[in-house]
């Protein structure tokens, strides 16, 4: 009776969502759920999933610093900050000599990290070519190293079959008095920026194109300054050249091969179109002497889980010192995440976006035949529930060790048992071998709350809004070029602009229901309502601080209420501004913290 009764509220839920999150979140999202169809020209770029950025230039050379003034934030945007007069820029040159850089070297770190694909900067902002090119003389050719390190890095690269790629500031160069950027020495209004791409933007793209071999990809970054047109030109050229060669997003104008988001911004959900998110090691894409906010090994391979688990690729940027070496911290990094990689690739490299929404132990990926489950909150009860699960299994097991695993299954869920003793901290794979097609079922299975995880994250991308309320991508910044991205509801002003989460609670218990949310000091003091099922609980917000693109988005977790479950099944959370008034808050997300259970 109780295993159709719990088929039953399942089905509820799914009917819910089926009809409501789907839709919702398809419009919160530009072309979440495209019908581009997978082409074998950006297959190879969809299966590698972990790319390396290399951000190196004469911004390298002086590390943030300039006549002793420090450039906290990103040091390679150091000469704009700065209004740094080109005369005065340019004399980094006479000492920019990499003696420690090493084509080889860099190219066996990204081989031994598990890295498929570098994409290093051929010229940034600063206008300097870090190449031989025959329309500047404001490039690596004119130092005392006088190498042309992208022709090394190309052989290297060929030799150990990894695709090599160009990062190309198009229409940004601070050096010439036609290219974008530079107001402080050239006078806006008499730019011409259609010389300025045909005398050297466009003639060393052509260069990069013609003289380093085939390229997996031209790294484009801020358009502007030219017409669609003239944009689906370059376009032309570079497939004339390269025709296998991809056209990242930032070319601009809605073009390009496959679409990369803002600088640390991972989607709230699963993008079916080819993707990639990018990161950088610490906080700085150039090299900085002050800057030690490294990522823990840890965190990137939570990050690239995350990322591969909507179907997209981890770019990871490191910034290289201006002699050449990559910091110890991050080769040390980079090596380790490489060995995870050689025991967990598996699950990694070549899979699509995960068919089973996050769930409190974590995500999940897929390739044929294979669905990975990605444990990286271990269940205290050993009992890992899998929801909105039809598929048909020969085997399941730890992937890392090959221990195989006890499950059951039914109409819509599958529970697997298992062992008392974690392999792997960070992120354990339970590898489920299926014999025949899995359902899509990301929008349609439920979030199990259970009380044998520490807390239940509902993030906001799986709520369903009413009235005038909106689910939004909001960014925000907290210093310099360090952007952060969160997806909350707002517009939240009257009664009737509410949101709603339908959940699963598997067990008998008591929760501690938080709210994370952020608030200005004038919309503070308002009073708020938050029902569970028939039960009602008030509560006020409180400040956070004021919010804009320039300052940060910053959250506080307060508890709202205590509810008890008296019998496992379907509940409703809905929350909704008590009173007509401001906007009530940005709500980040939702926490359920289990308290007492039985």
């Amino acid at each position: 009776m109780r295993y159709i009764k719990q088929c039953l509220l399942n089905l509820l839920v799914i009917l819910f969502l089926s009809e409501h999150l789907n839709a919702q979140i398809i419009d919160m999202w530009d072309k979440t759920i495209s019908n581009k169809l997978q082409s074998e020209k950006t297959q190879w770029f969809q299966d590698a999933k972990f790319g390396l950025f290399v951000h190196w230039g004469l911004f390298s050379q002086a590390g943030g610093e300039w006549k002793e003034k420090r450039f906290y934030g990103v040091s390679e945007w150091m000469m704009q900050r700065g209004k740094i007069p080109v005369a005065e820029y340019s004399k980094l040159v006479e000492d920019f000599n990499p003696t420690k850089f090493n084509a080889e070297e860099w190219v066996n770190l990204a081989k031994d990290a598990g890295i498929k694909y570098i994409v290093v900067t051929a010229k940034h902002h600063e206008g300097f070519a870090m190449f031989k090119t025959n329309f500047s003389n404001f490039s690596i050719m004119n130092t005392p190293f006088k190498r042309d390190p992208l022709k090394e890095l190309s052989a290297s690269c060929n030799k150990k079959g990894l695709k090599l790629c160009f990062y190309y500031s198009q229409n940004l160069d601070w050096h010439e008095p036609n290219g974008g950027g530079n107001d402080w020495d050239f006078v806006e209004k008499n730019k011409d920026y259609s010389s300025y791409y045909n005398t050297k933007s466009i003639p060393q793209i052509t260069e990069l194109l013609s003289n380093y071999g085939p390229l997996g990809l031209i790294w484009f970054d801020m358009p502007g300054g030219i017409s669609k047109e003239q944009t689906q030109s370059i376009i032309s050229k570079i497939k004339k050249l390269q025709p296998n060669c991809l056209i990242s997003s930032r070319i601009g104008l809605g073009l390009g091969d496959f679409r990369d988001f803002g600088d640390g911004e991972v989607p709230p959900v699963p993008v079916k179109e080819p993707w990639e998110a990018i990161f950088t090691h610490n906080d700085s894409w150039g090299y900085s002497k002050f800057d030690f906010n490294f990522k823990t090994v840890q965190e990137i391979i939570l990050l690239l889980t995350d990322v591969v688990s909507k179907g997209g690729n981890l770019l990871l940027n490191v910034g290289p010192k201006g002699d050449g070496s990559i910091p110890e911290v991050s080769v040390k990094c980079l090596l380790s995440v490489g060995k995870w990689l050689q025991v967990n690739g598996d699950a990694i490299y070549g899979t699509t976006y995960g068919p089973i929404p996050p769930q409190p132990w974590g995500v999940s990926t897929l390739k044929t035949g294979k669905l990975f489950l990605h444990v990286l909150h271990w269940p205290k009860n050993s009992q890992l529930i899998v929801p909105g699960f039809t598929g048909k299994v020969s085997e399941v097991k730890i992937l890392c060790n090959n221990t195989p695993l006890v499950w059951e299954q039914n109409a819509s869920t599958m529970t697997i048992t298992l062992p008392k003793e974690i392999p792997d901290e960070t992120n354990t794979i339970i590898e489920v071998l299926l014999t025949g097609p899995l359902n899509e079922s990301y929008f349609d299975a439920p979030i199990v709350v259970s009380p044998w995880y520490d807390h239940c994250n509902l993030d906001i991308s799986r709520a369903r809004n009413f009235g005038n309320s909106k689910i939004e991508h909001l960014t925000s910044s907290h210093y310099f070029g360090d952007w952060k991205h969160n997806t909350c509801a707002t517009s939240m002003q009257a009664p009737a602009d509410s949101i709603s989460y339908q959940l699963n609670f598997s067990e008998v218990g008591d929760y501690k229901i938080i709210l994370e949310y952020s608030c200005p000091f004038e919309n503070s003091g308002q009073e708020g309502l938050l029902k569970f099922d028939e039960q009602k609980f008030y509560f006020q917000t409180l400040a956070t601080g004021n919010y804009d693109n320039w300052h940060p988005l910053l959250f506080i977790q307060q508890t709202v209420s205590e509810v008890s479950i008296k019998e496992p099944g379907i509940r409703k959370i809905t929350i909704s501004p008590l009173q007509n008034g401001k906007e009530l808050f940005k709500l980040n997300r939702v926490v359920l913290t289990p308290i007492h259970f039985n």
